[in-house]
């Protein structure tokens, strides 16, 4: 029989596959738990089921755009297996990836998540793991400060001196991130940091119901502390209206500071506003439509608008500005010129009503990193126990900066698990 050191991973998402295979690379055998009939069920609807599989930039670069204190954490792990590293182990098994302007990186077409997912099932079956699906956890066994293994929901026990869990959040629950790692971590001792979304739409208090579909592009969406209050957060890219707020890059990107600040006792909602024309300066936009409306004074109001947002937001951004869209040039008043343009480069789109934790692609909270060694992934509260992915306090900004930090932390924990084990 094998001498070979048993590690268990509980959670087949994006650092539950990478921990399994270094793990069985590092020398253990390995058990991997998934809840679910299949691996990767977070991976599959990345990029809106195109798969965001990490960010070009330099490790240095996607770890700055983390908080100061999650950058701080993850500067080790980011440095033991890099996004090039990830990206060989696709490019090897002969699917191709292309980068965007925005620097994020995906497969190319015809190939889309579930080709990634079933790429990485099968880099982890390769390597001899031992994958149990439908195998719901019950909890952790823990005695006098060192793992012992796992509670199965159906009354069993799985014993093992090297327990990973990376069983995600609590975003998108139909994938199974339902929070249960949390609630097991809590019970044995772990600090959990207060959940909030991150990554999510936002919901409106006053909704378009006829707006809902339409994409506003290359826009910066800004939020406020309250209607013309502080700028709180604002990100540069597309913004999508749906039946009940915005969607879209900018608001995933916004979401996590309107969700904090909007959580404690604040005396007004959060807003959102919209740059439609980002490139140019208020002054720029002013001079040149006031020199058109010169040089052809039966210019309307609306045929100035149309070249900026999508027909069915003309009117309702005329209405905005309160100006009428068959205005001319020749009867277009200074001061309502000054307000069209003020409008076109800070739309009000309303109060934020909500900001649903379940329909981010992460969640901002989850174990304190002060809990967790940075260098191994092992947890400092108890002994064989490794945390990693989303489990962990980590939520980066819309861009596969949040699954490279999944992979990042599970090649240290399946490593790390397996050499201990070994000792």
């Amino acid at each position: 029989m094998s001498k070979a050191p048993e590690v268990l991973i509980v959670g087949g998402g994006a650092a539950g596959i990478i921990a399994a295979r270094r793990a069985a690379d590092s020398g253990a055998r390995v058990t991997l738990l998934e809840k679910n009939e299949r691996l990767g069920m977070k991976i599959l609807i990345s990029g809106g089921g195109k798969c965001n599989l990490t960010h070009a930039g330099s490790m240095e670069e996607i770890r700055r755009q983390f908080r100061p204190n999650e950058g701080r954490f993850l500067k080790p792990s980011f440095y033991r297996f890099t996004n090039h590293q990830f990206l060989e182990i696709l490019h090897s098994r002969g699917l191709r990836s292309y980068v965007r302007p925005d620097g994020r990186i995906f497969p190319v077409d015809p190939a889309n998540a579930k080709d990634v997912v079933a790429l990485l099932t099968e880099y982890v079956e390769e390597a001899g793991v031992r994958i149990r699906y439908k195998s719901p956890v019950a909890g952790i066994d823990v005695t006098n400060g060192a793992v012992q293994g796992v509670r199965l929901d159906d009354g069993t026990t799985l014993r093992a001196s090297r327990v990973i869990v990376c069983t995600g959040g609590s975003s998108f629950p139909a994938t199974g991130t339902t929070g249960d790692g949390w609630r097991w971590l809590s019970d044995i001792g772990h600090t959990i940091v207060p959940l909030r979304a991150a990554l999510a739409p936002m919901y409106l208090a006053d909704v378009h119901a006829d707006w809902s579909g339409v994409a506003l592009r290359d826009v910066v969406l800004r939020a406020r502390a309250g209607r013309e209050g502080k700028e709180i957060a604002h990100w540069p890219g597309d913004l999508l209206f749906t039946h009940k707020g915005v969607s879209g890059p900018t608001a995933l990107g916004v979401s996590r500071e309107v969700a904090e600040r909007d959580a404690g006792a604040v005396p007004s909602p959060s807003t959102l506003e919209a740059d439609t024309i980002p490139a140019r300066s208020f002054e720029d936009l002013h001079a040149a439509f006031r020199k058109e409306l010169t040089d052809n004074p039966r210019r309307t109001a609306a045929s100035l608008v149309t070249p900026y947002v999508p027909s069915r937001l003309v009117d309702p951004l005329l209405s905005a500005a309160g100006v009428a869209g068959d205005t001319r040039g020749s009867q277009f008043p200074a001061k309502a010129l000054k307000k069209l343009v003020s409008t076109l480069k800070g739309w009000p789109l309303g109060d934020v009503r909500h900001v649903p934790l379940e329909r981010g692609e992460v969640v901002a909270g989850g174990v304190s990193l002060d809990e967790v060694d940075p260098q191994t992934m092992q947890s400092k509260i108890v002994s064989g126990l490794y945390l990693c992915g989303e489990v962990l306090d980590i939520a980066g900004p819309v861009g596969g900066y949040n699954l490279q930090a999944a992979w990042s932390t599970g090649y240290v924990a399946g490593d790390a698990a397996a050499k201990s084990a070994s000792q």
